[in-house]
């Protein structure tokens, strides 16, 4: 069953006191034996990432008892864990600190999210900013909205309107796509109006839901980077597919890469603009 606004908003809350009592108080704090790289030097890890993720796994633990929780840094730890979103009857993955290697730098610009599944399926999403101390929420079958520090909620959120390609703006993560498209890709951003990085998933999902760009392009599709704000962007009125064409599952998806679109047609668009042929 999907769950109510009250509960989501008890998930939103919990995220926001995470955030609170062990993200912000780091920022710009981090020792330098607070921070390492785990499989490269593009893959940091921070004492904030780590203590953030053990209060919201007990928080979401105290308010779904018997619910599983997938953090990020706990499935660094042990892959197998990742296995359990499919199977469960109702899990959670976490990333406590969405755009660390921004968090780490100092940048303010990082999110903490969180997904619900149901036996396998996103119900739920929630990509806080401990900056702007605001979540964006999402709700199968009821819309996305962002809600405040004082839960009120501040309008629906919706996606842009559809552009042709040279008109369109976008987030464009090549770095972890095969050959030949991380040698191809590149060449053709050229070919929108603009091509951005945040460095951070959960910004670029917020502002393309929210209407202030038209698109996203990923290839690695770990699930605490994209099951939230797939499901925001999804309720916020837009398309989204697999470089397939299949539709992104969330819940058993690692690769394949995705791209996320105002519609149907600026998804096709966009595969030729800069995937198909690369």
């Amino acid at each position: 069953m999907t769950p109510s606004r009250a509960r989501v908003s008890e998930v939103a809350t919990l995220l926001r006191e995470a955030a609170h009592a062990e993200i912000m108080p780091r920022f710009r704090r981090l020792a330098p034996d607070a921070v390492r790289a785990k499989t490269g030097p593009l893959d940091l890890v921070t004492e904030a990432d780590e203590a953030s993720e053990r209060v919201i796994a007990a928080g979401l633990e105290r308010l779904f008892p018997g619910c599983v929780v997938v953090g990020e840094e706990s499935a660094s730890a042990d892959p197998a864990i990742l296995d359990k979103l499919a199977g469960a009857d109702l899990a959670f993955v976490v990333d406590p600190v969405d755009g660390t290697a921004n968090f780490a730098a100092g940048v303010p610009l990082f999110g903490c999210m969180a997904a619900m599944f149901l036996r396998g399926e996103v119900v739920a999403g929630w990509i806080h900013d401990p900056l702007g101390d605001d979540t964006a929420i999402a709700l199968r079958g009821e819309g996305a909205w962002v809600e405040d520090a004082e839960g009120t909620s501040h309008g629906a959120m919706r996606v842009a309107e559809a552009a042709p390609v040279a008109r369109m703006v976008g987030a464009v993560s090549w770095n972890w796509m095969p050959e030949p498209l991380r040698s191809q890709v590149p060449g053709r951003l050229p070919r929108l109006a603009a091509a951005v990085s945040y460095r951070c998933a959960a910004h670029e999902y917020r502002l393309v839901a929210g209407g202030h760009a038209h698109l996203l392009v990923y290839n690695r599709l770990l699930p605490w980077d994209h099951a939230a704000g797939w499901l925001l962007h999804a309720e916020a009125g837009g398309y989204a597919a697999r470089f397939d064409g299949k539709p992104y599952d969330p819940a058993r998806h690692r690769d394949g890469g995705l791209i996320c679109a105002p519609d149907r047609a600026s998804w096709d668009a966009i595969m030729d603009a800069l995937i198909r042929g690369a």
